[in-house]
């Protein structure tokens, strides 16, 4: 067996650059057992060991660095909340990148990225002016000092032509329930969500500051977001860098419209329906009920829930930057999803992230079962029964 020699210099360096708690983690292994990677084959799945992860950043071991090992994480937060130490395992991970990032070696899938979010204050290398580009003909007021809620629309949905469905979507079931909202428009920045599980600590900081500083000046205290990656950071991060806020998911909003009689619901028969818990909306927010009081309320509603559900879903493979690295067919978590799914019976799954949807349509067309199955955001089922 190989000899290697432990660098703690180097092990305390990723503690410095946010791995706070990686000394905690005493090798039990549930992490690993937990890890939707088990679950498939391939690449990533084989150098991929949140364990043996950690025990390297423990001893400052070099080998963890690819885009299969430490950047196969999707920050699930599965792990995290089977760990009996209580380790942050996803601050662990975060920690490990940021360090890499320092000296500019992220994966190469991923430089484009941080470059447009430089640049463009977007992701997706969308134009900053082009940003409200999603509204096309729909009514979608501006946020004034008269508005009750600031609709921050995220990224995905600015400026990828099928996401954009969601952001008409949302706007439209907000309008019918009679909700005071507004978006600023091209001013806004990424949340900055994506970058900083990707490890780049800067970036997120600049992004984040920009927010706060343009979300301040409008006068904003209150946030509906459409998605779950923008919840978490408003209402976890954000407050740090001076951006106190309430935040909530469209789901929380439209469904306490549903329970106060102010948003209606009616038209064709949505049948046999399956809900897919977005990780991000469900583990690390703790929203589970709300999504399923909306798509139980939905004519000829027949809610299928599938055996991995609540805080025991299945990832997407979507979080933690994984939405712009590919991976490929046949070692990809939504394609048992998918699978999940169609052997409820459901005709479709509905879910409430933008990430996910991108991964959850794209394994529904690969393994052919389009004709089958509809993959939805429940903003999209809504709005068109409103």
């Amino acid at each position: 067996m190989e000899t290697r020699v432990p660098f703690l210099e180097v092990s305390d360096a990723i503690v410095m650059s946010g791995a706070e708690t990686l000394y905690w983690c005493m090798q039990c292994g549930l992490c690993t057992g937990t890890c939707p990677y088990r679950l498939v084959p391939g690449t990533a799945s084989e150098e991929f060991n949140i364990r043996r992860v950690q025990r390297m950043a423990q001893l400052g071991l070099e080998g963890f660095e690819s885009e299969d090992c430490l950047f196969a994480c999707t920050t699930c937060r599965a792990c995290v909340d089977v760990c009996p130490r209580g380790v942050d395992i996803i601050g662990n991970v975060r920690g490990m990148r940021s360090m890499l990032a320092e000296v500019g070696t992220i994966p190469p899938s991923l430089k484009p990225i941080a470059g447009s979010l430089h640049a463009q204050g977007n992701p997706w290398s969308g134009p900053r002016d082009k940003r409200t580009d999603w509204i096309k003909d729909a009514q979608v007021p501006a946020f004034s000092d008269s508005t009750e809620y600031f609709l921050f629309v995220c990224c995905t949905s600015c400026f990828d032509v099928r996401s954009q469905r969601i952001a008409r979507s949302v706007a439209k079931a907000l309008g019918a329930a009679g909700v005071s909202f507004g978006i600023i428009g091209n001013e806004e920045s990424c949340c900055g969500e994506s970058i900083r599980k990707i490890g780049d600590e800067a970036l997120f900081r600049n992004l984040a500051q920009s927010n706060v500083n343009l979300f301040n000046s409008k006068g904003v205290k209150k946030i509906i977001v459409t998605s779950p990656h923008c919840l978490f950071t408003f209402k976890n991060e954000y407050p740090a860098l001076g951006g106190e806020y309430e935040v909530f998911h469209y789901t929380e909003i439209l469904a306490q419209a549903l329970k106060d009689g102010k948003l209606k619901l009616s038209g064709a028969e949505v049948g046999p329906i399956a809900m897919h818990d977005p990780c991000y909306l469900g583990r690390h927010n703790g929203v589970y009920d709300a999504p399923r009081e909306l798509l139980a309320a939905l004519p000829g509603s027949d809610l299928r829930e599938l055996a991995r559900r609540r805080n025991k879903s299945l990832c997407c493979q979507g979080g933690g930057g994984r939405v712009w690295m590919e991976t490929k067919a046949g070692e990809r978590f939504a394609e048992l999803r998918i699978n999940e799914a169609v052997d409820s019976g459901a005709r479709t799954l509905a879910t409430a992230c933008p990430y996910c949807i991108t991964m959850l349509e794209d394994s529904c067309n690969v393994l052919g079962k389009g004709d089958v199955l509809k993959v939805l955001d429940i903003s999209e089922v809504i709005a068109e029964r409103v």
